[in-house]
């Protein structure tokens, strides 16, 4: 009778918290949830699995010393657990470096007003020059490295290598890459449609050891740029000559002079001008700007 009892009290003072939560309390509980999701899945992507074991292996030896009253082990957990704060802060660092790096290029981070409203103007004879020298350098197997700035700046890896400043086009592409050259050995990054710098080292990718070990290393730096930021990363591979392209932490390869400028258009040009607000206003009619033909038909009826 009383394990009834118990358990219709459980359910009344669930159903009665359910009854009485308000809008705010469910995104409350939503957001809570997503970042418990995210907090899951940094663990279990990444070494940082085996220190939360050995963090639960603490918490347990605590619960269990504080259980038999063993005083001295007790309060070393206890200071131990009081600094646990700062120590994960420490040893998850590169992985939290690389979640706000990520959340801050999302899809949504990037598109939200993030259009200048000439990226025509800036990027379309530069696509046509990477394109045409890519082409180029496939022909020849000549190796090279390109690496193409968007929201995410890349002053560190600008930093490291020469600055340059200059229009692009096929034949500085050409003399950049050309392995007798010093500037030959690093990568190329370009920014609002100029070469910004060149012999730029990258950073290597977060998990080098899951990668084909036919890729070689500028396919493996063109992984890791595209893993720690939102660039395209275009690669010619010194072996087969082969296009490929760097994107969010996935390596494409195949890519033909056609496929390489649609791919560079998208990205570039449509995705950056179409930001998220004018998708929503093409979408609400009445804040949809009207065309010229709109306009004087309203003229008319009038």
């Amino acid at each position: 009778m009383g394990s009834n009892i118990s358990w219709r009290d459980l359910a009344d003072m669930i159903f009665s918290v359910i009854r009485t939560a308000g809008l705010v309390d469910v995104l409350d509980v939503l957001v809570l949830s997503y970042i418990v999701y995210v907090i899951m899945k940094l663990v279990r992507e990444t070494r940082a699995g085996q220190l939360v074991k050995g963090i639960l292996l603490l918490v347990i030896v605590y619960i269990a010393a504080q259980f038999l009253e063993m005083k001295a082990i007790s309060y070393i957990m206890a200071e131990m657990l009081n600094i646990g704060i700062i120590a994960i802060i420490i040893l998850f660092q590169p992985e939290l470096r690389r979640t706000l790096e990520k959340a801050g290029y999302t899809k949504l981070g990037l598109r939200f007003g993030s259009g200048t409203g000439n990226e025509s103007s800036i990027w379309s004879k530069p696509i046509e020059a990477i394109c045409d020298a890519c082409v180029e350098l496939s022909a020849t197997s000549t190796g090279a490295l390109i690496v193409v700035e968007r929201q995410t700046k890349l002053g560190e890896q600008i930093e490291n290598g020469t600055i340059l400043n200059a229009t692009p086009s096929k034949e500085l592409f050409g003399n950049i890459f050309y392995n007798k050259t010093p500037l030959h050995d690093g990568a190329a990054i370009m920014r609002n449609g100029k070469i910004l710098a060149a012999a730029c080292f990258l950073p290597k990718p977060q998990k080098e050891e899951f990668i084909n070990k036919r890729l070689g290393s500028r396919h493996r730096a063109a992984i890791g740029m595209s893993e720690n930021s939102d660039a395209i990363v275009i690669v010619v591979s010194e072996e087969t000559g082969s296009i490929s392209v760097a994107e969010n932490g996935v390596l494409k390869s195949g890519f033909t002079r056609e496929n390489l400028q649609k791919l560079l258009v998208d990205r570039l040009i449509t995705e950056t001008t179409e930001t998220t607000i004018h998708k929503v206003a093409r979408k609400l009619p009445f804040i949809r700007p009207r065309t010229q033909k709109e306009g004087q038909n309203g003229k008319n009826q009038k």
